[in-house]
């Protein structure tokens, strides 16, 4: 009965802490957030920095879908985006 529980509670942990990693380089000179929803859950914004190439974490498991003025992309698992004239792109 231990080990079930155990089990069970490792398991929550594990998927409560599930996050994807979203390298992006932003060669606007503005900063932009965009709405991200991950497994059908919708996230904070997520906000990507003027002129930078970085990276931001984005919680939840895939698949996730980010939008920025009317853009979408898809991606699972870790990715690599870039912005431009307000536009997303997959790198």
């Amino acid at each position: 009965m231990k080990t079930a529980i155990a089990a069970l509670t490792l398991l929550v942990s594990t998927s409560a802490a599930a996050s994807l990693t979203l390298r992006y380089e932003n060669k606007d000179s503005k900063a932009y957030a965009a709405e991200a929803v991950c497994s059908g859950s919708k996230q904070d914004p997520v906000k990507f920095s003027a002129s930078t190439t970085s990276s931001v974490s984005i919680q939840g498991s895939s698949p996730c879908k980010v939008t920025l003025q009317g853009t979408t992309i898809t991606f699972d698992g870790d990715a690599n985006i870039i912005i431009k004239d307000g536009k997303i792109s997959r790198k």
